[in-house]
């Protein structure tokens, strides 16, 4: 298998596992909330706290794939966050769960733009809608996933040790990655000429360049409000939709993580497909313009629309669709929105997308507490969708100030690997 590939196939396992670690407390949370007694406000405070820490490593831990490398990165990171996702099983009381969250936070929260640096070595780039659509529909798999593997785990080992399987799980990833993972592809002992003539040149595992933060921030802004607008539904579900079926429709752990198995996997097909799409549109238009910007535009508008009867309909087969329906409309905008920070800034990806990435990281921060505290204040769960309704909107209007046809002035010419190295 070319090395090339097995890369992808890393990288789409971390990030399913990263998933599976992040939303696996949500499920859980019908375990460990009356145990602990928590109310639904800090049930949403416990989810908050990943993403409060999972802020401050967005630019930072970008900045540090472009310095030192996602070799070494993502090897630091992975162990951070597999001790935390141990840890969690040993939590007795809330603020240990606000600790080892917020620490799990830490650990991936450089875990995506390091991701997009590596990928922007080693994707060609008119595949690049493509790897990061089919990682994402990894990461949506491990959403998938996550209710009912947590579910069958609780049940064989308890919610404790669902988290202490998972911790280790994720240690065997940590080391396969840094046993195999070169940053400059040029170096690895599996690479082919023939995948080199089709990457891209790396700008050097470790750029000393500065990263020219200033143009950089602005050209990146409308992106990281579209990428916030989004977030915040993204969020909603991770958190709350386990919970939501459970409480809204009365339906057992299992049944609930059902349905929201079902949610979820409409969205591996969503990132999937938004991958594969958006790659189509700049081969068959030749336009960035068409294939990123408008699409996000045409999707995040058919999201809102299969999200709008939830407001007026309280039936479980209507959310469920409308639920699936919205999260797989809300995901093809995935393959493109994570391909732009690629085209506007390939030397500087890294930190391109922990941009990007911030605004979905402060909508993880605030929507599960939002949705928590109106749950605890009406007792209605349709309620909560009543924002992502208006910020989906809100995103449809931003995405027209992204111009991922314009590259960064001044950035380093993209050039074939076989060029840079003759």
């Amino acid at each position: 298998m070319k090395a090339s590939r097995i890369v992808l196939i890393l990288l789409c396992l971390m990030y399913g596992i990263t998933y599976i670690d992040r939303v696996n407390v949500s499920t859980a949370a019908g375990a460990f909330g009356p145990e602990l007694g928590l109310s639904q406000l800090q049930i949403g405070l416990v989810f908050s706290a990943f993403a409060w820490a999972y802020i401050v490593l967005q630019v930072g831990g970008g900045w540090i794939s472009d310095r030192f490398g996602a070799r070494r990165t993502l090897t630091v990171c992975a162990v951070i966050w597999s001790g935390a996702t141990l840890a969690t099983g040993l939590a007795h009381s809330f603020v240990m769960l606000l600790v080892v969250r917020a620490l799990l936070g830490l650990g991936e929260g450089a875990t995506f733009p390091t991701a997009t640096r590596a990928m922007t070595s080693w994707t060609s780039p008119d595949r690049r809608g493509w790897a990061q659509g089919i990682t994402h529909a990894s990461a949506r798999l491990g959403n998938a996933a996550a209710p009912l593997l947590v579910a069958y785990l609780m049940i064989s080992v308890g919610w404790r040790g669902s988290f202490v399987v998972l911790g280790f799980v994720s240690l065997a990833w940590t080391l396969i990655w840094a046993l195999y993972f070169r940053d400059d592809p040029t170096t690895h002992p599996a690479i082919t000429p023939a995948e080199l003539d089709r990457l891209p040149r790396h700008v050097g595992s470790v750029d000393r360049v500065p990263t020219p933060w200033a143009r950089l921030t602005r050209r990146m802004m409308p992106v990281t409000i579209t990428y916030f607008c989004y977030g915040w539904t993204l969020w909603l579900f991770l958190s709350w939709i386990p919970l939501y079926f459970k409480h809204s429709f009365d339906l057992d752990l299992k049944h609930a993580a059902g349905f929201a198995s079902a949610v979820f996997f409409a969205g591996v097909l969503g990132d999937a497909l938004g991958g594969l799409m958006t790659d189509w549109l700049k081969r068959r238009t030749g336009s960035l313009r068409i294939a990123r910007r408008n699409m996000v535009v045409g999707f995040l508008f058919c999201a809102f629309a299969a999200m709008l009867p939830l407001i007026w309909v309280h039936d479980l087969t209507v959310s469920a669709v409308c639920l699936s329906a919205g999260f797989f409309f809300a995901e093809m905008t995935i393959g493109p929105m994570w391909a732009i920070p690629m085209d506007i800034a390939p030397r500087f990806s890294g930190s391109a997308a922990g941009l990007m990435n911030t605004g979905s990281a402060l909508a993880a921060a605030i929507s599960p507490v939002v949705a928590g505290f109106v749950i605890d204040l009406t007792g209605n769960w349709e309620l909560i969708f009543i924002a992502s309704l208006v910020l989906l909107l809100v995103g449809c209007g931003t995405a027209f100030a992204m111009h991922p046809e314009d590259p960064l002035q001044d950035d380093a010419p993209v050039l074939p690997l076989r060029a840079a190295v003759t």
